[in-house]
C-alpha cells in the first residue's frame, strides 16, 4: 500500500464502533484497495523501487522498463 498525498478520512468499519461513537471517523494513512488512488499511489511506489535498480520507464509504453549492462538488455513488463 502506498503512502497518500493528500488527507483522506473514511467511516468506521462496521462494528468497529459503538453506537456512542458512530460519528467519528477515520485518518487513512497508507492508500487501501478500494480507494481511487490506491492503484496511482501503488505505480508511484514501484516506480521508485524498480528505478532505484537501474531500470528506465519507456517513453511510449509506461508499462514497460528497460536496463542496460554492456550488451545485455532486460525488458520489466507490467
Amino acid at each position: 500500500n502506498g503512502d497518500l498525498e493528500e488527507v483522506v478520512y473514511m467511516k468506521q468499519p462496521e462494528g468497529f464502533s459503538s453506537s456512542e461513537d458512530n460519528h467519528l471517523v477515520c485518518k487513512l494513512k497508507k492508500s487501501i484497495y478500494g480507494l481511487k488512488q490506491a492503484s496511482r499511489q501503488w505505480y508511484i511506489k514501484f516506480d521508485g523501487v524498480i528505478s532505484s535498480y537501474g531500470f528506465v520507464e519507456n517513453i511510449l509504453d509506461h508499462c514497460i522498463y528497460q536496463k542496460t549492462s554492456g550488451s545485455k538488455i532486460c525488458f520489466l513488463v507490467l
